[in-house]
């Protein structure tokens, strides 16, 4: 999810009562101390370098920035982008589905209906695309994890601060200009590494499984509309199968309507053509059976 306008409204109100909170006492100057923020950057980042490769850390990097910036599809227009592509593979044939292929945005459809339009069996496409998820969801976990290592070393490195600013003016008993400089050390670099961990570093690791979440939902909807327009199931049956995987507020939309479907591909149709087909029963012939002897 990326950050709304709503989101950034809290926000700013959110840093507004901080800033308040800081500059109550008058001089907001106190809270700057750059020895201290070196300390805990730096001894944070090193320990980081020490921990994970630069690869990796560039991934996290990556991930963090598609998930504030790219905003992610809703379930319910994953729905309605699913029951088209069922009326149009009922219509034209699955082969159709290659230009939709080349045209979608989103990879994980994309590769499913790859799969589709190279006539994988249903089996093969549910074991593809049920293993790609599962380490999409591994490779989001190794951020998060990242990111949660990173918030636990910094209020540690906050508390080595202290500690040095706390034999600094051990050291300089007697001496008020050397008690001066060490005390602001000792107390400012607990303040930024509780600060960086709480208001950074958790909620980037909670926004990247959130947002991981969020994809394996919309991935899912997605095995499963592909699954059944290989099955060729009846498009308003999708639809409310689908559907299942929305909030109760999310449902109201309407089922294929016969406009849509002509606008979109330009076709009449009649009504009866999007009807599901129910299962004729047959019906065995009467057999007559010998008539029982009379008695005599």
């Amino acid at each position: 999810m990326n950050l709304n306008r709503k989101n950034l409204a809290g926000l700013f109100c959110c840093l507004a009562i901080m800033a308040v909170g800081f500059s109550a006492h008058g001089n907001v100057a106190l809270y700057f101390n750059l020895a201290g923020l070196l300390i805990v950057v730096g001894g944070t980042a090193g320990a980081t370098l020490l921990s994970y490769p630069i690869a990796r850390l560039k991934i996290v990097i990556a991930v963090l920035l598609r998930s504030y910036r790219t905003p992610l599809k809703r379930p319910e227009d994953i729905v309605e982008i699913l029951v088209d592509l069922s009326v149009k593979s009922r219509l034209n044939g699955q082969l159709s589905l290659q230009e939709d292929e080349a045209e979608t945005s989103i990879y994980f459809l994309r590769r499913a209906l790859g799969f589709l339009v190279d006539g994988i069996p249903v089996q093969h496409i549910r074991e593809s695309l049920g293993t790609e998820m599962y380490f999409f969801r591994l490779r989001r976990e190794e951020s998060e994890r990242i990111l949660l290592s990173i918030s636990h070393l910094l209020p540690s490195f906050g508390l080595a601060g202290s500690v040095v600013g706390l034999i600094g003016m051990l050291g300089g008993v007697g001496d008020t200009v050397t008690i001066l400089a060490t005390v602001p050390v000792a107390l400012t670099s607990t303040l930024y590494g509780v600060v960086l961990s709480s208001f950074f570093f958790v909620p980037f690791a909670n926004l990247v499984r959130e947002r991981t979440e969020q994809e394996l939902v919309l991935q899912k909807i997605i095995v499963e509309g592909i699954i059944a327009i290989e099955n060729e199931v009846d498009p308003r049956i999708l639809e409310r199968r689908l559907q299942s995987f929305l909030t109760p507020s999310a449902r109201q939309v309407k089922l294929v309507s016969l406009e849509r479907i002509r606008e979109r591909f330009q076709i009449n149709l009649r009504a009866v053509d999007f009807q599901p087909q129910e299962a004729v029963v047959p019906v065995r012939p009467a057999v007559e059976r010998p008539s029982s002897p009379q008695p005599r």
